[in-house]
């Protein structure tokens, strides 16, 4: 048996690589997937793999092109992506190389919708620093507007008690998340000022998706909380999620428990630092 001359594993992807290259159709490309694996590398590009019911493909997306996605890449997000197909010779493995990306579906809509309520508000001036008010330092009544059931209201509970027995909660009950949410939460706003029912209030709820987080970001929200007298602390989602409320309220806390320790005095502390600036004149 005789054998033709021998190539090296390196020019053996560089063939196959201009093989790819030579092929237009691969040149540009228009793929549907779902991201996993994403990987937002230090450099700036993004790692991930675009996969559907039956297969997968490696992707990058290199700095150049991220820089001009108007949202976050995460694993989930159903997506199209343009870009092209080539190989990488190292390792000798063919991947998508994504120059844009949109997203497709109800989150796609719902991201596009919140960049437009949040540029319209903006211009309106609902953000603006000049509107905010002060958190008052001892609050008698923290007034709480978010579900009657879960670990929401007892943390904020705990912190608050814990930090001044003598403070009073008022909650107030609304769903946080579904149809209708949000006109019964500005509806509290509304009612909590109306009968002046607290010195403070917290909109609070636990973390979740965009979808689940929703009636935060719905303009009458927005509007109930920048026409509120009382102050507002917005409590919503984990430290990495923002709402819309978030950036109208006097004064936004990372998660629910940071609210309660944003709103109540630790009175404990408030003695010991009297005492010791009694002692020092």
């Amino acid at each position: 048996m005789t054998y033709g001359t021998a190539i090296t594993v390196s020019e053996l992807n560089k063939y196959i690589k201009n093989k790819f290259e030579d092929d237009e159709y691969f040149a540009n490309i228009l793929v549907e997937g779902e991201i996993s694996n994403c990987k937002h590398h230090y450099t700036g590009h993004i790692y991930f793999t675009l996969k559907d019911e039956n297969s997968l493909i490696k992707s990058v997306m290199f700095k150049t092109y991220t820089s001009h996605l108007d949202f976050k890449l995460q694993d989930g997000m159903k997506v199209m992506v343009l870009g092209s197909v080539s190989v990488f010779e190292r390792d000798g493995t063919y991947q998508l190389y994504a120059k844009a990306m949109k997203q497709l579906g109800k989150i796609g809509d719902l991201r596009a919708a919140y960049e437009q309520l949040k540029a319209k508000l903006e211009k309106e001036g609902l953000f603006d620093q000049s509107h905010k008010k002060k958190i008052p330092m001892m609050p008698q009544t923290i007034g709480v507007l978010t579900s009657n059931t879960g670990a929401v209201i007892r943390d904020i509970i705990n912190v608050s008690t814990r930090r001044n027995p003598n403070v009073h909660i008022r909650l107030f009950p609304v769903p946080v998340q579904g149809e209708g949410a949000a006109q019964k939460i500005a509806d509290g706003i509304w009612y909590m000022n109306q009968n002046k029912l607290a010195d403070v209030l917290i909109v609070a709820r636990g973390g979740g998706s965009l979808e689940d987080l929703w009636p935060f970001n719905e303009e009458m929200v927005a509007k109930a909380i920048y026409a509120s007298d009382i102050p507002v602390i917005s409590a919503v989602g984990h430290e990495t999620d923002f709402t819309i409320a978030d950036f109208v309220a006097d004064l936004r806390a990372p998660t629910p428990s940071a609210a309660a320790e944003l709103a109540v005095t630790d009175v404990e502390r408030s003695k010991t630092r009297l005492s010791f600036i009694s002692k020092s004149f």
